[in-house]
């Protein structure tokens, strides 16, 4: 029988409209995903009742304000005991506590965000720090025919038509490990390398997103606003304001330029979180933490 101290790590997968969320991450009097999820958890372990802590989150990819996902991942450490009540009375249900705990959340939390699966995490998981990368799309509607009002909340409406071949060959120098500052939102002493693993641009034939201008992102990681600017220098391209050779310019640039437009967040969705093989989760969060750790005791000494 688990002791009261033990704590098992349970993986979550979510989905989200970001729409009316300020973001993932929990802030005082606004309604964020992080505090929805939190708010849900605790009413389903009854922490306040039985005087638990109210349950924390680790989630993968912090998104902004309006920023939709899909393939969101985080976990959450919960006492074994409290897991394993999860179905009920023993005898009387035959779900897991996985099973339960989807379902139970399902009937408290709000209809703009889901909780797809749960599971115990392997050994060495860590959603923040076991990830190896983050893949995003952005959807942009460019001509009246793609405009679909069902749809308005997760493309963007674009006036003018986009030229996707040029958006393209523009954007493909800048796939690499780069200093990406001229396309984050600054911070201070805050390190602005990235490992851009992909990012390209099309135009599907068929399927759901036919004829939208979409864009494929993929990094280790983003900073802040990254995907966003990177999108509107795109558009810059697209609708003939700046030539083919201006995003990888401006990167090497690393400066702020007032032309860079950071696009609404509407068009923007976190579809995919990748993690290595279990038996490197360890490895791979250790050093990405130890990675972070050295980038925010540089951070702090720059703060001088």
């Amino acid at each position: 029988m688990a002791g009261v101290n033990e704590f098992i790590r349970v993986r979550l997968d979510l989905a989200y409209d970001g729409t009316d969320f300020a973001g993932w991450a929990r802030q005082p009097g606004l309604r964020t995903v992080e505090g929805a999820l939190e708010e849900g958890l605790a009413r389903v372990l009854r922490s306040e009742q039985l005087g638990r802590p109210t349950p924390r989150f680790t989630v993968a990819g912090r998104t902004d304000s309006g920023v939709h996902a899909r393939g969101q991942v985080a976990h959450v450490d919960l006492e074994a005991e409290a897991w394993a009540a999860l179905p009920g009375r023993s005898g009387r249900s035959s779900r897991t506590p996985a099973e339960a705990l989807v379902s139970r959340l399902t009937g408290v939390l709000p209809t703009d965000v889901v909780v797809r699966a749960a599971r115990p995490a392997p050994p060495g998981f860590d959603a923040r720090f076991s990830a190896l990368r983050r893949r995003y799309t952005y959807r942009i509607a460019d001509e009246p025919g793609l405009r679909d009002p069902l749809r308005r909340r997760h493309v963007l409406w674009s006036r003018k038509p986009l030229d996707v071949a040029a958006m393209d060959d523009a954007v493909r120098p800048l796939v690499g490990v780069r200093d990406f500052a001229s396309y984050c939102k600054p911070r201070p002493g805050a390190t602005t390398i990235r490992e851009l693993q992909r990012i390209a641009w099309e135009r599907p034939a068929d399927g759901p997103d036919a004829g939208l201008a979409i864009a494929h992102v993929v990094a280790d990681a983003f900073c802040h606003n990254m995907v966003r600017a990177l999108v509107g220098a795109s558009i810059a391209v697209g609708e003939g304001r700046r030539p083919v050779s201006w995003p990888a310019d401006l990167l090497a640039s690393r400066r702020r330029d007032a032309g860079v437009f950071v696009v609404p967040p509407e068009g923007l969705c976190l579809e995919e979180i990748t993690f290595p093989p279990d038996d490197e989760l360890a490895v791979r969060a250790d050093a990405v933490r130890a990675k972070r750790m050295e980038e925010d005791v540089w951070d702090d000494q720059l703060a001088r």
